[in-house]
């Protein structure tokens, strides 16, 4: 019964790895641990509303609620493939090309977020490219199947290739992006549409903090359990549950087993990928999910790199109007999608977001 539930064996693309951005944190890294004690650590500890999937998702939506940013956004809507309607926003700044567009899928654990929780990445990377950014409004479990978002990211992607911010129009250039949860769902999106000849493959793809590994084996999950300030108190729990309990769990609620490639990107086939950049923190709990990723995709042969900074928490990109550390991952992630032709925007060095 629960034969492949793990799927291959892991374990095999370990392998050594220097962290690429070492310094010590910059200043604003205390006010970053403290929104983390009271949004993250403390309702967890505090438990009953505040601990509640209601109370998450208020306190995602309000990080942006709470800025103001120096761009455009310009609500969309379209059709998935069974007929449900998602909604999403663009994203775009004076001087955009409309033909250049960044799909962004948001994280949250699969269950909480939204393109408005995500406002400061999306801000960011239209700010830098030059590129028109759509945020997708993916279905969220556990009111949805987990494999309707799957579906919908896919069908997003296919929509952003024919519209833009203007209405219908083709792409001239594409990158899928996203964090966490989103990560994996761009990185699901990428093996996609790089195996259907049928699909166009995107310019590139860029992964923070992606989560590639549903069948729970990275190492890192346990090693960096006390230095991941933001996934602890979600995790933790789940850590206490024997592995193949666990397992079974994720086969019942998603209908496919954990190893299936539309949960854990990193399972199968990995060969004739885009180009891929993934940034990570080595103090987080999914380290070891973007390193083995990354390892597996160079053995198919695939362009895949992993960029890491050193005591930065899970997707600190988000923190832009408190970290230097955002900023620079931000400049890297623009010169990589100009290297692959996404942007033909010269990157500016630290572009500061406003709010």
């Amino acid at each position: 019964m629960v034969f492949g539930l793990r799927g291959e064996n892991l374990a095999r693309y370990d392998a050594p790895h220097t962290v690429t951005f070492d310094a010590p944190n910059s200043g604003g890294w205390p006010d970053v641990v403290q929104f983390l004690q009271d949004n993250f650590v403390a309702p967890a500890k505090q438990g009953g509303e505040a601990a509640s999937l209601r109370a998450k998702r208020e306190r995602f939506e309000s990080i942006a609620s709470q800025r103001s940013f120096d761009c455009t956004r310009t609500p969309a809507t379209l059709t998935a493939s069974d007929s449900y309607e998602l909604s999403g926003e663009w994203t775009t700044i004076d001087g955009t090309d409309p033909a250049r567009r960044i799909l962004y899928v948001h994280g949250g654990a699969y269950a909480v977020g939204s393109a408005k929780s995500h406002r400061a990445i999306t801000y960011n990377l239209a700010k830098r490219t030059g590129c028109a950014v759509f945020a997708i409004n993916y279905r969220l479990i556990p009111e949805n199947k987990r494999l309707s978002g799957v579906q919908d990211c896919k069908d997003a992607y296919l929509w952003t290739l024919a519209n833009g911010p203007d209405g219908e129009a083709a792409a001239k250039t594409i990158a899928v992006m996203g964090d966490s949860a989103g990560g994996n769902l761009s990185l699901v999106v990428s093996r996609w549409a790089s195996a259907d000849s049928a699909i166009r493959t995107p310019d590139a793809i860029v992964g923070l903090s992606a989560h590639t590994d549903a069948t729970a084996q990275s190492p890192s999950l346990k090693a960096n359990l006390a230095t991941d300030i933001m996934l602890q108190p979600m995790l933790a729990p789940i850590l206490k549950i024997p592995v193949t309990l666990y397992r079974l769990a994720i086969w019942k609620m998603a209908g496919v087993k954990p190893a299936h490639p539309d949960l854990s990107p990193i399972m199968g086939d990995l060969a004739g990928l885009p180009p891929t950049l993934l940034q990570v923190s080595a103090s987080e709990m999914l380290f070891d999910d973007n390193l083995r990723y990354a390892t597996k995709a160079r053995e198919y042969g695939s362009d895949v790199s992993v960029q890491s900074w050193r005591d930065m928490c899970h997707v600190w990109h988000i923190f832009d109007d408190k970290l230097s550390e955002s900023h620079h991952a931000f400049d890297e992630i623009a010169a990589f999608l100009t290297t692959h032709g996404v942007s033909a925007k010269t990157p500016k060095a630290r572009v500061k977001a406003k709010g």
